[in-house]
């Protein structure tokens, strides 16, 4: 059986009061282009989480099933109402595989740098091919690594900061590592947990996405189809799989 990795109940308790990931102005825009790129097909999502995205995606008419290693955060999404119109298969994303196909498969929120080596995120690229139709579409969210915010010979860098919580990024350049440190205060108490990351370049992911027989369709700086440019923190990028 497989475990939760680092999203267990303790994990998935909370994870939908980060209220800033739930916003109509973040929610919105990205099921809309999603809605967009799936046309009259269906949708797979690669670590569906509680379905912040999946829900809305399915309201909009889209037949969405989702594939996720916690258990702890499907049990959060079957409870929700819609949530069982998600087929959810528990698995690892780099080559958990359901039945049929889709003219759209997606992993948001730098959820591609979850799979820790590089080999496993290339499985993951030759898996979303796998189970695209002709034609269909491989979207990822994720960060642009912000070394550039790192002086010389440092290696950590905080993302966030306030009274009761620090998000602190700690890097490994020589092994594209990277460890996401969340520190939380409550009733005086310190909570700490992490999580280890493989960062990864937009050119690698295209490279990733050539050996899965895919080609670059479009990149962005976010979902509102904003232009990617070498300030941008973030990029959306998309992929076709040829027809024949």
């Amino acid at each position: 059986m497989q475990d939760d990795g680092h999203f267990d109940e303790r994990v998935a308790a909370t994870y939908d009061d980060q209220a800033e990931l739930f916003t109509p102005e973040v929610v919105d825009p990205a099921v809309d282009l999603l809605a967009e790129i799936a046309g009259r097909g269906s949708a797979l999502e690669l670590a569906v989480g509680t379905g912040r995205i999946a829900l809305p995606l399915s309201q909009r008419g889209v037949p969405v099933q989702g594939i996720e290693l916690s258990r702890a955060m499907a049990a959060r999404l079957r409870a929700k109402p819609g949530g069982d119109s998600i087929g959810v298969t528990i698995g690892d994303i780099a080559t958990t595989t359901v039945t049929g196909s889709f003219s759209l498969v997606y992993l948001l929120c730098n959820t591609i740098m979850n799979l820790t080596t590089q080999a496993a995120q290339v499985a993951c690229f030759g898996n979303a091919a796998a189970q695209l139709e002709p034609g269909g579409h491989f979207l990822i969210e994720v960060m642009i690594p912000a070394l550039q915010r790192l002086p010389p010979g440092e290696t950590f860098h905080v993302f966030k900061g306030s009274e009761d919580y620090f998000g602190i990024d700690e890097y490994d350049v020589v092994n594209q590592g990277l460890i996401s440190h969340h520190l939380h205060m409550e009733d005086g108490k310190l909570d700490h947990f992490s999580v280890p990351f493989r960062y990864v370049w937009p050119a690698e992911l295209d490279l990733m996405a050539e050996l899965a027989g895919m080609r670059l369709s479009d990149r962005w700086g976010g979902w509102r189809r904003e232009p990617f440019t070498s300030a941008g923190e973030k990029h959306v990028s998309v992929w076709e799989k040829p027809s024949p």
